[in-house]
Order: C-alpha cells, then sequence, then structure tokens
C-alpha cells in the first residue's frame, strides 16, 4: 500500500513568504490611514472652532462645537432645500445615464452595424477631452431651448456619459456570451428584448459600479451649476455651500461642519451599494486571470 508523500514548503520559502506578507499589510495599512485622514480631519474641524484649527500645533482630538456649528450652517444658507435639489438632479442624472449608457455600449459591443469602430473610436477621443471645453456649447444649448436657470439643465449634459459607455462596452463584451444572444434571437427576441432579458441582469455589478460613478460625478458637480443655474431657488449643494467660504473672515468649522453634512449622503449611498461596487471594478481582473 503507498502513500502520498506531502510536500512541506522549504525553510527559506516560508522565512521569505512572511516578510513579504508584513509588507504588503503595513503599505495597506498606510493606504487605509492616508485616504481616511481627510474626512477624519473633516470631523474634527467640523466639531471645534476657528480659533482652535488656527492654533499652532493644531488641535487634533474631537470637540464639541458641532451642533452650534451645524446651527450656523443652517441659519447662513437654505441647505435642506440645495440638498433637495441636488438629491433631485443626482437619482435623476443617475438613472438615465444608467439607461442610455448600457443602451449604447450594449449596441457597441454586440451588434455590427455600419461606422461602429468610427464611432467607437470617437467616443473615446471625446472621453479624453476636458470637460471645460463643452461648458459653452452646452450654455448656448441651454439658453436656445429655454433651460438656463432650470435644473434639468443639469442632466441633459450628462447623459451620454463617454466613461460610462466604454465601462459597460468592456463589460459587455466579455461578460455577456454571444451563444446566449443566439438563442435569443431564434427564439424571436429582438434588440431590446435581449438588452432588458438577458444583458441587464448580467452586468449588475457594472451598473452598480457606474451608478456610484454617476451619483458622486452629479453631487459634486460645481462649474456647471454655477454658470448655468440662475435661479436662487434652484441652486444645487455644492454651490450653495461655496456662499459659506466669502470674505476674509471665513468661520472654517463652520464650513467643515457644512462639508461633513453634505458628504453623510453619499457614505450613505456607498454603504448601499459596496458590495455591487467592489464586485464591478475587480470584475476584470477576475476575468483577466
Amino acid at each position: 500500500m503507498t502513500t502520498a508523500a506531502t510536500v512541506r514548503p522549504a525553510k527559506g520559502a516560508r522565512r521569505l513568504r512572511r516578510p513579504r506578507g508584513l509588507t504588503a499589510h503595513i503599505i495597506l495599512a498606510l493606504a487605509v490611514l492616508i485616504s481616511v485622514f481627510p474626512f477624519v480631519w473633516t470631523i474634527v474641524m467640523a466639531t471645534n472652532t476657528t480659533r482652535d484649527i488656527y492654533k499652532s500645533p493644531p488641535k487634533l482630538t474631537f470637540g464639541s462645537h458641532l451642533l452650534e456649528n451645524i446651527r450656523h450652517v443652517l441659519n447662513t444658507i437654505d441647505f435642506f432645500g440645495s440638498m433637495l435639489n441636488t438629491v433631485v438632479v443626482a437619482c435623476v442624472t443617475t438613472a438615465l445615464v444608467l439607461f442610455i449608457d448600457s443602451l449604447a455600449a450594449f449596441a457597441f459591443a454586440k451588434f455590427d452595424f455600419p461606422g461602429r469602430k468610427v464611432l467607437f473610436g470617437t467616443l473615446l477621443v471625446f472621453m479624453m477631452l476636458p470637460l471645460q471645453l463643452a461648458v459653452l456649447p452646452q450654455f448656448i444649448l441651454m439658453s436656445e431651448i429655454g433651460w438656463v436657470g432650470m435644473l434639468k439643465a443639469l442632466a441633459l449634459p450628462a447623459l451620454a456619459n463617454a466613461f460610462g459607455i466604454f465601462w459597460l462596452h468592456q463589460y459587455i463584451q466579455n461578460g455577456v456570451p454571444d451563444e446566449l444572444l443566439d438563442a435569443a434571437r431564434i427564439d424571436g427576441a429582438g434588440f431590446f428584448r435581449q438588452y432588458w432579458n438577458i444583458a441587464l441582469p448580467m452586468i449588475r455589478p457594472a451598473l452598480s459600479f457606474l451608478a456610484i460613478y454617476a451619483f458622486v460625478n452629479a453631487w459634486n458637480d460645481y462649474v456647471w451649476p454655477l454658470i448655468v443655474l440662475t435661479n436662487p431657488d434652484h441652486v444645487t449643494l455644492q454651490v450653495e455651500l461655496a456662499q459659506l467660504n466669502v470674505g476674509h473672515n471665513t468661520d472654517y468649522s463652520m464650513v467643515m461642519a457644512g462639508v461633513l453634512m453634505a458628504a453623510l449622503p453619499l457614505v450613505v449611498v456607498f454603504s448601499i451599494f459596496a458590495r455591487g461596487f467592489i464586485a464591478g471594478a475587480t470584475e476584470g481582473a477576475v476575468q483577466g486571470s
């Protein structure tokens, strides 16, 4: 009767593996600390006074002035009104981006039509251009159709997101088998049914990633709302928060309290979609391994 020999790693290999693992953990811990520090520092400044912030060395512990600073924010600007405007814009923009970008990406990835490569190449070129180049043409277009000062002027320019189409195109190309689409065509399914019943359920991780990406971009957008929203009743949160940082005697503790309040909804959204976000971000690496 023969027994299988147990192969044990050499002592030198085990010694070599431990320092490498320790080094990786130290690097990851430092990366986490660097990433978390700005958020922690915002909380520290929001809970102290401006005088504490200007101390040398600055105060690094949490204070007891958070509620007072929040009350100053609410008395200075229309925080909840602008937040409601931002929530509406971010939710509508995200929903439209997911639908239009996934529809375009599905067509580019799985259907052959005249000019497909040229159009997709043009899309990649536009993805590399700075967004500021489109501000003037967009404003002229919004002025021509009479949307200047309205919230819907923020959603229209964000619909065809070049990065979103490219991201979903790459995902659909590798993640949606052609055999399933061929079987659906044999059963009489048209383009939209293939997209809705086959492609969409299979690209949920990518859609989750794109949803957070689009929502954060719409939530944090400042330049375009500042230019196109001329109606003070239709101001978004970032434009409203900028009014706290004016003059030479800026109350930075109040500003940081406003920033903290504006960041909390993003934390909630990310927490809800974190699993899909991580799955979508790592899917390409898993498939490529």
